[in-house]
């Protein structure tokens, strides 16, 4: 069993980001610029957010960050996000969800300039990935896939189940593993919660995307000998045994399901590093107008 080092790889990408950046520089040429906006006070939100500025800082990128309470309209949120929009200076925008119960976050979305939407949730890069054209893709699915490819991982021919049919990450993370190249050339099938025999399907799998959200829902018993398994989920659960009184788990019981593995991702410290490095790589594309000239 090989553990794959989510984090380890995450900072091999971001060297060679800054090394490119530093060259743009030195070059005298535009340094990427991402526009972060964070409404309300939520927790989670205000430590990814806190974790891309420190990220951006590290590989050489401009950022900003708005701040607007849980108050704003809908209406007001729109004509922000159309300043930025219209802002040349910068290159990537994204909208920290979850967004207030008022607001709609799909509209929202569509509000961002594709050009921009280095999260890769506008339906018109989510379109493009879908049909193999080049796409800022979301950041989680993005960040597996240069996994699978940094470990060599085989995929090519291989069956693969993906647990969860969010469009966040299941459903993207389908579309890439079948698409044509390395990764990809995967039989997909994608599992979820009206899905009838869940075991004897996993069973057949050689790769696991497991993105649910069910702490340690994935058990040794749906997993044959040998298969690799990526686990996506990160939940707090109460624990007697760490000082805080809790701990951090994925959606697979790392423990049971890990001997069986050939590779598997740990959490935290596997997947969760490699997000954000996704989110700086459409970034620096997108200041370098890689996707859309």
């Amino acid at each position: 069993m090989e553990l794959i080092d989510g984090k380890k790889i995450a900072d091999a990408v971001k060297q060679e980001i800054a090394l490119e950046v530093e060259s743009i520089r030195v070059a005298g040429g535009k340094i990427p610029h991402l526009c972060a906006i964070l409404v309300g006070h939520d927790g989670a939100s205000e430590t990814y957010v806190g974790h891309k500025e420190k990220s951006c800082a590290q590989v050489g990128f401009k950022s900003t960050l708005l701040r607007f309470e849980d108050t704003i309209s809908e209406a007001d949120l729109l004509a922000e996000i159309i300043k930025v929009n219209d802002d040349d200076d910068i290159d990537g925008l994204i909208v920290q969800m979850p967004l207030p119960k008022h607001i709609n976050e799909q509209k929202i979305i569509e509000a961002i300039n594709p050009k921009k939407d280095v999260d890769g949730f506008h339906p018109i890069n989510v379109g493009r990935m879908v049909i193999g054209l080049p796409a800022y893709i979301s950041a989680t699915p993005d960040g597996i896939m240069e996994l699978l490819r940094r470990y060599s991982i085989p995929t090519a021919g291989k069956r693969c189940v993906v647990i969860g049919r969010s469009n966040i990450v299941g459903r993207p993370m389908a579309n890439l593993l079948s698409h044509k190249g390395t990764p990809g050339d995967c039989t997909v099938t994608i599992c979820h919660s009206r899905t009838q025999n869940m075991k004897e399907v996993c069973l057949e799998a050689d790769i696991i995307v497991a993105a649910l959200g069910k702490p340690e829902f994935l058990t040794a018993d749906m997993v044959k000998e040998g298969a690799t398994v990526i686990d996506v989920g990160i939940t707090r659960v109460a624990s007697n045994k760490t000082k805080n009184g809790w701990k951090l788990v994925g959606d697979v019981k790392f423990d049971e399901v890990a001997p069986k593995c050939s590779f598997i991702t740990p959490v935290p410290g596997g997947v969760g590093p490699m997000t954000i490095v996704s989110l700086m790589k459409n970034t620096l594309m997108a200041a370098k107008r890689e996707i859309y000239g």
